[in-house]
């Protein structure tokens, strides 16, 4: 299995550069995993798809303003930072533009001294752990300095911060959002709820890892970047009950399905409460133990989330749907349109 052959073509002006006015009015393909048959609807149609006896899984993680501009003490240089993980007390990885100067003991200045940062290690791939200092709370702090850290596809300045937030993010620790929930309104997610579907909230922090390119051509050669999971006793039990009365579990976004995934292989197929850290790379050939189905979004090519959803609807027709999404003029990636894999 090769990189290459998740490849496709996608014409740039179909890269969605800002998100709809209204989040459930998006496009929505609809591909049967058993037959290839596709068809398309709008998100607000997603209800027609739900039984009641299903649970919608959603990740509940919160974007943080994790990029930040700061200054080179001494030279003024500009320094770009995007927080990726808290390491410690204060201490994060990050990955630093330009790198190669940010050597252990560099000082950088944030929002006029408002906050000062140390290169305190070089960790793997280049990215740096930097101490931060401060006065007051930090979670403030880079509120007023940080900005969302949208993908560098998206070139168009992102007027409302919120629009990178799904309506029920909770948790503070995402440096990307979990984009196939951002077509959920409150109002369509009640609906979801009067149908007597289960919700269970998960929590999977999304690091950079999940988007950075496949470098080698064996795709199993390819080594995933930990992120943070956690999930409830509430969830795990929607979950087993949907399972014992043979309902659907139905996770909105590659990162539910990866959490779901991580500890159904931690507890020999049963989804327990736990936390933990997870590199599982889901690409063809793998079982799913709990995944029935998936909303998702459009991926980039030769992506781990190509692979991904490849392995639950088969490569063959996963490149046939997106090539009928190109045809149909669907818009790509994290703004964009979204698919229902059932």
């Amino acid at each position: 299995m090769k990189t290459s052959d998740f490849n496709f073509e996608l014409p740039p002006e179909l890269i969605a550069q800002d998100p709809l006015e209204d989040r459930a009015s998006s496009r929505l393909l609809v591909l049967d995993r058993e037959s290839g048959a596709v068809s398309h609807r709008h998100f607000y149609n997603i209800t027609e798809y739900l039984r009641p006896v299903d649970c919608l899984v959603l990740n509940n993680t919160r974007v943080i303003p994790a990029r930040l501009y700061g200054h080179r003490e001494g030279t003024g240089a500009l320094i770009e930072i995007l927080l990726l993980k808290r390491r410690g007390n204060n201490i994060w990885e990050t990955l630093v533009r330009p790198g190669k100067k940010a050597r252990p003991g560099t000082r950088i200045v944030f929002g006029d001294g408002l906050m000062t940062g140390e290169v305190v290690d070089v960790v793997e791939e280049g990215n740096r752990l930097i101490r931060f200092s401060y006065e007051g709370v930090f979670e403030e702090i880079l509120d007023r300095l940080g900005q969302m850290p949208l993908p560098p596809y998206i070139t168009h300045e992102l007027k409302d911060k919120n629009r990178y937030q799904t309506v029920y993010a909770k948790y503070d620790g995402s440096a990307a959002a979990p984009t196939a929930g951002l077509h959920f309104t409150p109002e369509l997610l009640e609906q979801v709820r009067q149908m007597g579907v289960r919700i269970a909230e998960v929590t999977l922090h999304v690091g950079l890892g999940t988007f950075r390119p496949v470098k080698v051509e064996d795709v199993t050669q390819h080594h995933m970047h930990s992120e943070f999971y956690q999930v409830d006793e509430a969830a795990a039990r929607a979950i087993r009950e949907t399972k014992a009365a043979h309902g659907r579990v139905i996770c909105v976004g590659t990162t539910s399905c990866r959490t779901v995934e991580s500890v159904a292989a931690r507890f020999d197929g049963e989804v327990r409460p736990c936390s933990g850290w997870t590199e599982i790379f889901i690409y063809p050939g793998y079982q799913f133990r709990v995944l029935d189905g998936l909303i998702t979004n459009f991926h980039l090519p030769e992506s781990t989330l190509l692979m991904l959803v490849s392995a639950l609807a088969g490569r063959e027709r996963i490149l046939a749907a997106y090539a009928e999404a190109v045809r149909e003029r669907y818009r790509f990636f994290s703004f964009g349109d979204a698919m229902l894999i059932i």
